[in-house]
């Protein structure tokens, strides 16, 4: 077999992909950064990288074999070359793509009825590239989001870790000073000293308490009634609840767009979108829009029945539906989502460093303040 070079294709749909963006079209792209907790699946970045090389090969006119074959060659260091190379062997044997993605179980049945269709309507690049943009997308809503916050959770970790310090190691250096010269403290001094002997009598068990809650919360996190009450708890906080409703919003939005796009049935398109949304509420609503489509309901009708889906969205979607282009306004739709989360999280960014910063920096005044105010009192008494 000619030796083919796969960069060669790569470039040529990284400029594809570059036109369209700048003509307008439906493509946004994101810088995308997936995080792993360990397991052998794929994650979302991993995804996004395997449909984008394996659309590009065979929009390049490469046939399907000899693009896994080329994806596999390319992924030699890769730790999920396994995954790849079980892809490769049972679609060598017969197996439809769809079928052989399925088998390894580390892909969702979002992505093994998407690939399904378009093996079946005759566009698989296609769908392989929607699929990979889906992934990017989502990815990138979620390096967006972290990297608005790290920059305050880097001061405020920091900040924070300097008070601890102050207060588990400098106070208590102090203190034993302070009881050498005797005399009656200024009442700062003296709350500092009790904040410090407290921290030092509670440390060990807060730290028990922590290892076990987060033990907890990572072993029943995937329990319906821990996320049933734990987005509820996320739902009563002011400005985060606007936030992750936009997040799950633009997500199920996306997912509706490229599952109707491939020509999936509404029907199964919301369930396929319940099962991958990953966000509770969301979750239970969808079921009941679900039940109300089979009853004969309209999609923007079952929908309107609960709150978490902004009237504005509804009515475009009420339109989509008169018009027949559903997947058109879940796209608009989902783009003004992601964008309004970004600004929002860059502003509340934006908000909370300064705050963060300045309370930090008067705990930290004070605790100074409280340590030296008895000093100049005894250098006076001198």
């Amino acid at each position: 077999m000619e030796t083919i070079d796969i960069s060669k294709y790569r470039k040529q749909q990284k400029g594809a992909v570059k036109g369209e963006a700048a003509a307008g079209s439906k493509l946004m792209e994101l810088l995308s950064k997936d995080i792993s907790f360990g397991g052998n699946g794929l994650n979302d970045q991993k995804k996004d990288h395997f449909f984008f090389e394996l659309s590009t090969l065979l929009e390049s006119g490469i046939d399907l074999k000899n693009s896994l074959d080329l994806v596999t060659l390319e992924s030699l260091k890769d730790k999920h070359l396994g995954i790849y190379r079980e892809i490769k062997v049972k679609v060598i044997a017969g197996l439809s793509l769809a079928q052989a993605v399925k088998d390894t179980g580390k892909f969702s049945d979002y992505d093994y009825f998407s690939i399904q269709i378009g093996e079946e309507t005759g566009n698989l690049a296609e769908v392989l590239k929607d699929l990979a943009l889906f992934y990017k997308r989502k990815v990138g809503q979620r390096r967006k989001i972290l990297s608005a916050l790290t920059y305050p959770a880097i001061v405020l970790s920091t900040s924070a870790g300097a008070v601890f310090f102050m207060l588990r190691f400098v106070v208590p250096m102090f203190s034993d000073v302070f009881k050498r010269f005797g005399g009656k403290l200024p009442w700062m001094t003296e709350m500092v000293i009790r904040a410090s002997k407290l921290m030092d009598a509670l440390f060990l068990p807060v730290v028990v308490l922590t290892a076990v809650v987060v033990y907890l919360l990572y072993t029943y996190r995937k329990h319906e009634r821990f996320r049933s009450i734990s987005s509820a708890l996320v739902l009563k906080i002011p400005l985060v609840r606007e936030l992750v409703i936009k997040i799950y919003l633009a997500r199920f939005c996306n997912t509706m767009r490229l599952l109707i796009s491939t020509k999936i049935p509404l029907l199964r398109a919301i369930s396929m979108s319940r099962q991958t949304i990953g966000f509770y509420p969301m979750e239970v609503s969808l079921k009941q829009v679900e039940q109300g489509i089979m009853e004969g309901k309209s999609l923007h009708v079952s929908l309107s029945s609960f709150s978490i889906y902004p009237p504005k969205m509804i009515q475009l979607v009420k339109v989509g539906e008169e018009i027949n282009k559903l997947d058109y306004f879940f796209e608009n739709i989902s783009s003004q989502y992601v964008q309004e989360v970004e600004y929002q999280t860059g502003t509340i960014s934006k908000l909370i460093e300064p705050l963060i910063i300045i309370f930090l920096g008067l705990v930290v005044g004070f605790i100074l303040i409280s340590m030296y105010l008895p000093m100049f009192q005894m250098s006076n008494g001198f």
